[in-house]
């Protein structure tokens, strides 16, 4: 498989007050962008608190790439509208599954991130141990606009090697 580290599991959720681009709703939908790789969730229509709970998966090649999110409105006879935009940094998150944390209590928090100018973080990201996985919660909030948040979670799955063996960078 040309050169990827893993796999993220990326599931958008939801969004919060968005940005009102159609009178006073939207048709919200999420592109998500990594390296060349471009996806997007299904279009909610008419409201600016859509629930998509959706999974969307990306190969890893670079971990210093981060997953660019911009939420759009779908127009039908104009180009789509902006409504903001976050990025999500893998690094945090790799550093925990790095660390191989089996055996570890059902719901054991292993790692905090504080929201800072340096992240799209509206509040504390909680990097957690659940059902044998590393789950990071992200409450993003969107860039570029005066209000939206977006409720996202990230899982690392690995992709074996040529011997058969997983491997996770940092």
């Amino acid at each position: 498989m040309e050169n990827i580290l893993g796999l993220i599991k990326l599931r958008i959720k939801r969004g919060t007050h968005l940005k009102a681009c159609d009178n006073d709703s939207s048709d919200p939908y999420v592109l998500v962008t990594l390296d060349e790789t471009k996806l997007k969730t299904r279009t909610v229509n008419d409201t600016l608190n859509p629930e998509w709970n959706e999974e969307l998966t990306l190969k890893i090649k670079d971990v210093n790439h981060p997953i660019h999110l911009t939420v759009c409105d779908k127009d039908t006879f104009t180009k789509d509208d902006k409504m903001g935009e976050a990025d999500i940094d893998l690094k945090p998150y790799l550093l925990c599954v790095k660390v191989g944390l089996s055996g570890l209590p059902e719901g054991q928090v292993v790692k905090k991130i504080a929201p800072s100018g340096s992240n799209c973080l509206a509040e504390e990201s909680k990097i957690v141990w659940t059902h044998g996985k590393v789950i990071q919660y992200l409450n993003l909030k969107l860039r570029n606009v005066a209000t939206g948040q977006l409720h996202v979670e990230i899982e690392w799955a690995d992709v074996p090697d040529s011997k058969g063996l997983c491997a996770v960078p940092i």
